[in-house]
């Protein structure tokens, strides 16, 4: 059945400095008609609603009118309230695509969605140390044969998302480690690779793009 996109964001993911006044988010309104869009800020909470929603940011418009074609910038501002210092911190942004009602369908079925997309938002401190585009270099791996899975630990203050890692040639499941904390990625299926053995994975960086790295695990 045919279907049609609205809101296209520019974007994967907000990096705040916090020496910024604000920071925007381009939305682009790829179809004919007028789209509503409506947007919101949270501590990363799923089911959050934008009354209830609790974080040290401002959105100029929450709410706004995109006519089809046509572009709208989201200003995001720190409100100042008291955050960490030493490491980011990270926040999620909604945007809510509501269609338009649709003319001439009386009488007739039809299906609409609202699509809602979050985005993640790191806000970063002013003085972090090291470089973020060389934050996997602060990354610790290590074999929990025990448990049957894989940790990483993060010795640096950036925030970072892990894709596409590859293990004696099985792939495992991604996620994000927080800054000076650990994840531990369950291994599938598979007799525990003996040490030395190479390591594959990439991480998202600032701009959304994926890097690949390679490294060797050693006992």
């Amino acid at each position: 059945l045919p279907a049609q996109a609205g809101i296209v964001i520019n974007g994967t993911r907000v990096i705040y400095p916090a020496e910024r006044r604000e920071v925007t988010l381009q939305l682009n309104n790829t179809g004919e008609v007028p789209a509503l869009v409506q947007s919101w800020i949270d501590k990363g909470d799923m089911n959050s609603q934008p009354k209830r929603a609790k974080a040290p940011f401002i959105i100029m418009h929450p709410v706004a009118r995109v006519d089809g074609g046509q572009s709208q910038a989201l200003r995001i501002m720190y409100s100042g309230a008291p955050l960490a210092a030493d490491r980011e911190s990270l926040y999620w942004l909604n945007v809510l695509d509501i269609p338009p009602e649709l003319s001439g369908t009386e009488g007739k079925n039809y299906l609409q969605f609202a699509v809602r997309s979050r985005l993640k938002l790191f806000f970063r401190p002013k003085g972090l140390k090291g470089d973020p585009a060389k934050a996997t270099e602060q990354l610790r791996w290590q074999l929990d044969k025990a448990n049957k899975a894989l940790l990483v630990e993060n010795k640096g203050p950036y925030h970072i998302t892990l894709d596409n890692i590859q293990l004696a040639g099985k792939k495992l499941q991604g996620g994000m480690v927080a800054p000076f904390s650990q994840l531990s990625l369950p291994l599938p299926a598979m007799a525990i690779p003996s040490l030395p053995t190479t390591l594959q994975f990439g991480n998202i960086n600032d701009f959304g793009a994926l890097q690949s790295h390679s490294i060797r695990l050693e006992k």
